[in-house]
């Protein structure tokens, strides 16, 4: 899974149905003086209007009220949840939630079926998310919405910790050598499709698979360079050393961007990378890694990005 997805944010209102979730407790409002049950959280009842609202746990036992099953994803952070059912439930208080339901095949979900409650683990936070499974399933099981298992003998060794007034330690970063591969990523048609809505670029070489099979040199659609290289930052790299002792960190820009060989629509990359260059600026530290994504059997890079990280 992606830790790049956007999450939802509690407020002071909604923060007792998000730490319920954490602690696997489906908590919802109930009204003290007329009983009816409220979501999403509010400050007062929609029935009677009162504000004399509590917080009580609920099974969580739910009818599917509707759904839809979505094949391309709103932001190309959620292209490997791809295709998602997305599904409005019914809980046995009567109000409804908006979800994703988990563990299930399209052929099996039905308008008006049973479920029950996933606290969906969504990172090492103990931050969850609520989802809904068939009475049938183990819901035990599906608390994990992704587990990435990481190859035999590809064990992450303990990063080397830097400080950042170490100049010899820094310099002797730089190196010709390039890191261990990063995960694969898979860029699909769904995927390069919501990067041409989100950009406006739209050009029928990436988003017209049959004009592209005629008239294409590629033989098909192929990925926008800018998105391969978007697509870097969900590149996890063991580049064995860490940066301490600094205030801020960040994204200065890149001092060489190319884009040497196409990613054909469903490709899968990865990449790995370098640090170039280590330099004392006036504002602080400038560190320039390559990063080099590479379409997976390819020797030639996709793309070569010379990424400069500001340490102040």
């Amino acid at each position: 899974m992606s830790n790049n997805k956007p999450m939802p944010v509690p407020t002071e209102i909604s923060a007792p149905f998000w730490e319920g979730l954490k602690a696997e407790r489906l908590l919802i409002q109930q009204c003290e003086r007329c009983s009816h049950w409220v979501f999403y959280p509010r400050r007062h009842c929609p029935a009677c209007f009162t504000h004399a609202l509590t917080w009580r746990e609920v099974s969580g036992g739910a009818t599917l009220y509707s759904f839809t099953v979505t094949r391309i994803p709103t932001l190309p952070d959620f292209a490997d949840e791809m295709p998602q059912i997305l599904a409005v439930v019914e809980l046995d208080q009567g109000v409804r939630i908006n979800t994703n339901l988990v563990g299930l095949d399209e052929s099996e979900v039905k308008v008006g079926m049973r479920l029950q409650p996933v606290f969906a683990e969504v990172d090492a936070k103990g931050n969850r998310l609520l989802r809904f499974t068939g009475l049938d399933k183990n819901a035990d099981r599906l608390k994990v919405l992704h587990t990435v298992e990481q190859p035999a003998g590809d064990i992450v060794a303990p990063v080397r910790q830097i400080a950042l007034d170490d100049d010899a330690a820094l310099q002797a970063l730089v190196s010709d050598e390039f890191s261990p591969w990063s995960n694969q990523v898979v860029v699909d048609q769904g995927l390069i499709d919501s990067f041409a809505q989100l950009s406006g670029d739209d050009y029928w070489i990436h988003t017209d698979p049959e004009r592209a099979r005629k008239q294409s040199p590629f033989g098909g659609t192929i990925a926008h360079g800018a998105l391969v290289q978007i697509l870097q930052s969900r590149m996890k790299l063991n580049l064995g050393y860490e940066i301490t002792g600094f205030t801020n960190m960040v994204n200065y820009g890149s001092d060489r961007l190319r884009f040497p060989a196409p990613v054909p629509a469903g490709s899968t990359i990865h990449a790995r990378a370098r640090v170039k260059r280590v330099e004392r600026v006036k504002s602080g530290t400038q560190l320039t890694l390559e990063l080099n994504t590479h379409v997976v059997g390819s020797e030639r890079p996709s793309v070569i990005n010379e990424l400069v990280i500001l340490y102040m």
